[in-house]
């Protein structure tokens, strides 16, 4: 079976045909990713509606850091949530003040700890802050790397760390060779496949809505990345869906 390691379920409103098609398509495992304190509270109740085969996360993006951590500290106490984020930087768009994102993502660098749940982690064009942030903070015993961007030495930074890697669609973009370098260079105990849907969607169908239904493609692209057979990313990342965030 696949899991999808990080996915928004309930930004488009797809939520029971995405997790029926994900059936169909032999993924088992699903966790549906929060941004903010709503969308983790949505995410939350898509898990409880489908229990043994969606998780939730409670998050504060980047871009919403100026709405303040306390804002999702509330929700952290159901069953249904396995993880802290997404979390962490994003430097590309400037949505809410650096400043105030790298003391959000400090903040619940320390929730995970406390709560002694996964950290998944966003960053974009910040890659030297992030690790300084988890180095001061200390890196959560189960962190990953969501929807990977980096190449082969952002990719051996994040793994020196103790992080995990997941890669999305876009592995399978012809663009992304440093991504490919990077999952190439990744141990099977280390990787993760998600689809970030509905963003992301893998070739060959970019264009169309993402879902979860997917994520064997990403899976199929970085099986050729690393020259192994797609049933061992197939075996590996379900197994290490399930140890990340401790389903």
């Amino acid at each position: 079976m696949w899991a999808d390691s990080h996915c928004h379920l309930v930004y488009e409103g797809i939520t029971a045909d995405a997790i029926a098609r994900a059936a169909e398509a032999g993924v088992g495992r699903i966790i549906c990713v929060g941004t903010d304190a709503p969308q983790s509270e949505r995410a939350i109740a898509v898990a409880r509606e489908h229990p043994g085969t969606v998780w939730a996360t409670v998050g504060l993006h980047p871009h919403d850091a100026k709405q303040g951590v306390d804002t999702i500290t509330g929700l952290l106490g159901a069953d249904e949530v396995v993880g802290i984020g997404e979390c962490g930087l994003d430097y590309h768009y400037d949505h809410s003040p650096r400043e105030v994102q790298r003391e959000a993502f400090a903040a619940q660098i320390a929730l995970a700890h406390e709560h002694g749940l996964a950290l998944v982690i966003h960053t974009r064009e910040a890659w030297d802050d992030t690790f300084d942030i988890l180095a001061a903070e200390g890196v959560p015993e189960r962190t990953v790397f969501h929807c990977f961007t980096g190449g082969p030495t952002e990719a051996r930074r994040g793994l020196d760390a103790g992080a995990s890697l997941s890669f999305s669609g876009i592995v399978t973009f012809k663009t992304a060779g440093d991504v490919r370098e990077a999952a190439a260079l990744a141990p099977l105990d280390r990787i993760l496949v998600e689809t970030d849907a509905p963003y992301l969607t893998p070739a060959p169908h970019r264009g169309t809505p993402n879902g979860p239904a997917f994520v064997a493609l990403v899976g199929a692209a970085v099986a050729a990345a690393k020259a192994v057979p797609v049933e061992d990313v197939e075996a590996a990342t379900w197994a290490n869906c399930a140890a990340l965030f401790g389903l």
